[in-house]
């Protein structure tokens, strides 16, 4: 069932993407870095085939706090869908909307991990000795440290996790965009937000990423300015479409003076 909310993390579920004990505990509120999310999963996972999911997903709807959850369906934010959702359950939306965005079933912290841990140190040994769901929950609720880290985690699902935290600022996602040690899922998640894709040094690091999908990359070429297509048009560690591209649209600028 749908909700009408998206995020890195709910395209994963909606894509079928995700083992049964991660969705189980989705569908009890545990992967939740906010109420967006928390209630876009448990109206997803509601009619899940899994009747275990599915059971749980619902007790979890039953047992939310009712106030809050009005609270919450009032804010501007809500998709219509999911207001729709809680109304068929017989919860409307109330007449003051929240100003806090905080999951509204508190499910607890994530395993501890020292907030200083280096990331180029002994942090990688620590993050991958954990479960995919306490990375997902740090990858969620961590530092910035821990994201950098989990955001090139062999697990697709944890690196989205990463991009749905409420944490994440568009400096981290420009420095993503450079990483060439994330996955391609990574980036072309990061080019289809239209947000992100608005930031210049983020379009600039995706289109000088080798791993970034030429069909992306080519996307964003004739957005650079002429310095950065110059300097594009020689670097040999780019595809060769998007040196051409860079080296086209270079002369282009050229002709135009």
């Amino acid at each position: 069932m749908e909700s009408g909310y998206r995020s890195p993390l709910i395209d994963f579920f909606r894509r079928g993407e995700v083992a049964r004990d991660v969705r189980l505990m989705a569908a009890e509120g545990a992967l939740a870095p906010r109420a967006h999310e928390q209630l876009a999963l448990l109206i997803f996972l509601s009619d899940d085939a899994d009747p275990d999911i599915a059971a749980s997903a619902n007790a979890t709807l039953d047992a939310l706090p009712v106030e809050p959850l009005q609270a919450f369906l009032a804010r501007s934010d809500v998709p219509e869908q999911m207001r729709g959702f809680f109304s068929t359950r017989g919860v409307s939306a109330g007449s003051q909307p929240a100003t806090d965005v905080a999951p509204l079933v508190d499910t607890g912290e994530p395993t501890d991990v020292p907030d200083d841990t280096p990331p180029d140190e002994d942090g990688p040994l620590v993050l991958s000795s954990l479960s995919i769901v306490d990375r997902m929950k740090l990858a969620m609720k961590g530092t910035k440290a821990q994201r950098s880290q989990l955001v090139r985690d062999s697990n697709k699902l944890v690196a989205a996790a990463v991009l749905s935290s409420p944490k994440l600022t568009e400096s981290e996602v420009e420095a993503f965009s450079k990483m060439a040690n994330v996955s391609e899922e990574t980036l072309r998640t990061i080019a289809m937000n239209r947000t992100w894709s608005k930031n210049y040094g983020v379009i600039a690091g995706l289109t000088r990423n080798p791993k970034t999908p030429v069909s992306i990359a080519m996307q964003f070429v004739q957005r650079l300015n002429d310095k950065d297509l110059k300097a594009l048009a020689t670097d040999r560690n780019v595809q060769e479409g998007v040196r051409l591209a860079a080296r086209k649209f270079s002369k282009g600028a050229k002709k135009g003076e």
